[in-house]
């Protein structure tokens, strides 16, 4: 399997669709939803479906990232913030 590249791209590069780690990481995207599947089940990537739209047509896709990371906040101020 292709686990170890996939985990390094996604720590590289955060949250990406099955789509984008198949192109960055140059892994038929067949083999990285192969990959993905064993992740997720030993809980190494967290992972959910996304759908886009397509020119009006659906287009469904698993979103992934390393398990247990959470994004950055954005930068500015908070709701609620006193200056």
């Amino acid at each position: 399997m292709h686990s170890a590249p996939i985990l390094e791209y996604l720590k590289k590069h955060g949250q990406r669709l099955e789509s984008e780690i198949a192109s960055g990481t140059r892994i038929a995207l067949s083999e990285v939803r192969a990959s993905l599947a064993d992740l997720s089940a030993r809980g190494e990537i967290s992972q959910c479906s996304v759908t886009h739209f397509n020119k009006g047509k659906p287009v469904q896709q698993m979103l992934c990232r390393i398990a247990g990371s959470i994004p950055p906040k954005s930068p500015g101020r908070k709701p609620g913030a006193t200056a």
